[in-house]
Parts: structure tokens; C-alpha cells; sequence
């Protein structure tokens, strides 16, 4: 599905205006949607979230050596709070052969907002980075989520439905190599379809909360999920260790003596 398709015309319009201002000032490889559009239960109030990947000029990595820093922007536009961030190519890549899931979801989820110049060539590269380093970042991301979820007082449907897509998407893609981020997608095809309730329950509001019997009732079936992340790391398809890590080199050297 185009990621345009799941906004609404005022959110797309937005959107875009905001990106062409963003675009005016770093060279996009990618601008990809991700947030609750992309993981399938997005509410009337949700942020537009906005992962991107930018070229740095080549100019700029001359000097004295230094990572350049994330450009970020938070702010709400004409009623939509507009959540971007972009990374430079070369740390993403390197992040890519660390097994970084967020970047390679920024490759390989399917939501492109825009692309630009390598972009094409560098998905079958990312995607043959993939590897099981994968697991250990979506089953670290996904217990950071899990205890900010049972943190506090009041269980949301939104904190729950976060750790459930993190951990899915991480099964999904270590046991099949394929990257799926819609939690409403993977949940069926693991047994899950009562994550479709949460969904329904989060889509009428971003700060949803869920009944105690319902909170319990995750909170003893999320091991089970837990279980099913670790195992599908040790039987994995994909390889223990990215074999392309030259190509992907050769590929940023590319770009960088075009920028």
C-alpha cells in the first residue's frame, strides 16, 4: 500500500509541505511513514511520525571527523503535529549492519512518503544486510517497551499495541525475511487476532485506556509473545552475520562523490 493512502487529504497536504521544506535544506535518500499509520491503528489525534535518511554533502565530511547530528522537527501544522527526524546515510548503513531494525524499516517497509537519487539501488543492498542481529534489537526494544507499558497506573491500548508490533514485526522478519510493520497484518497469522480488539479500542482515541481485566489479561499472554521472539531468532532463515557489508561501502562511496 502507498503510504499516502493512509492519510487523510488534509494530512497528506500537510505533510507534503512540510517535507518540501525539509527537502530544501538535506538530500533525502527516503522519507518513510512509521508511527501508529504504519503499524496499522492510527486514532483521529495521532502524529504524523516521519523517518527519514538524508545524504550529507560530501564536503561537510572532510574535516575533522564527526557523525552529523539527527535533524528533527516536532511541531504542529494546521491541526497536525508533524513527528520527523532524519539520519545521515552512513551511520544508517552502519546502524543496517548492526542489525538496527528502525533503519531498515526506513528500507524495506513499504511506506515511502518520497525517495530520492540511491535509493532504489540500496534497497537489495539493506536487504541483504539483513541478518539475526535483528532479533537482538526487536527483542530489546520491544522489553523496553513492555516495561514502560506496566509502568504507572492506567494500562493504554497504545503503550500495549506498541510492544505487540515491535515484537511481531521482529518474528515475522526472522522467521520469514520479509519486513511487515501493520500489526493488524501479523497478529492473525500468529494466533493473535484479539490484538484487532486493542486496535479498535486505540483508533477511538490516542490515550485509550484499557479495563484491569483486560490489562491482566495481556500482561500473562505477553510472555508467550516474548517466547515465540526468541525462538524465532534461534531458527531463523536469515544468516548470523550480514555478508554484503563491502557493497554497502561501495554504495555510500558512490553517492558521496556524486553529492
Amino acid at each position: 500500500m502507498n503510504a499516502a493512502d493512509l492519510l487523510t487529504a488534509h494530512q497528506r497536504t500537510v505533510a507534503t509541505a512540510a517535507l518540501a521544506l525539509e527537502s530544501a535544506q538535506r538530500r533525502h535518500v527516503v522519507v518513510s511513514l512509521s508511527g501508529a499509520h504504519a503499524y496499522g491503528f492510527p486514532s483521529p489525534d495521532s502524529d504524523l511520525d516521519l523517518k527519514a535518511v538524508h545524504l550529507a554533502p560530501t564536503r561537510s565530511l572532510l574535516g575533522f571527523p564527526a557523525m552529523p547530528p539527527a535533524a528533527e522537527r516536532l511541531e504542529v501544522i494546521e491541526g497536525v503535529e508533524i513527528d520527523y527526524s532524519s539520519n545521515e546515510l552512513g551511520g544508517v548503513l552502519q546502524g543496517v549492519l548492526k542489525g538496527n531494525g528502525n533503519y531498515f524499516e526506513r528500507f524495506l517497509a513499504g511506506l515511502s512518503m518520497t525517495t530520492g537519487p540511491g535509493f532504489d539501488a540500496l534497497v537489495p543492498l539493506v536487504r541483504g544486510a539483513l541478518s539475526t542481529r535483528v532479533g537482538r534489537h526487536y527483542f530489546g526494544f520491544a522489553t523496553q517497551q513492555r516495561e514502560a507499558w506496566k509502568q504507572g497506573g492506567k494500562k493504554s491500548a497504545k503503550k500495549l499495541l506498541y510492544v505487540l508490533r515491535t515484537a511481531l514485526t521482529g518474528t515475522h522478519l526472522l522467521r520469514t525475511g520479509e519486513l511487515v510493520t501493520d500489526v493488524t497484518v501479523l497478529a492473525p497469522q500468529y494466533a493473535l487476532a484479539e490484538v484487532l480488539e486493542l486496535v479498535e479500542q486505540k483508533r477511538r482515541g490516542e490515550h485509550s485506556e484499557l479495563p484491569e481485566s483486560l490489562s491482566e489479561k495481556w500482561a500473562a499472554r505477553l510472555d508467550a509473545v516474548f517466547t515465540g521472539l526468541a525462538q524465532a531468532e534461534r531458527n531463523s532463515v536469515l544468516p548470523r552475520e550480514p555478508g554484503n557489508a563491502d557493497a554497502l561501502e561501495d554504495a555510500l562511496i558512490s553517492l558521496r562523490a556524486s553529492a
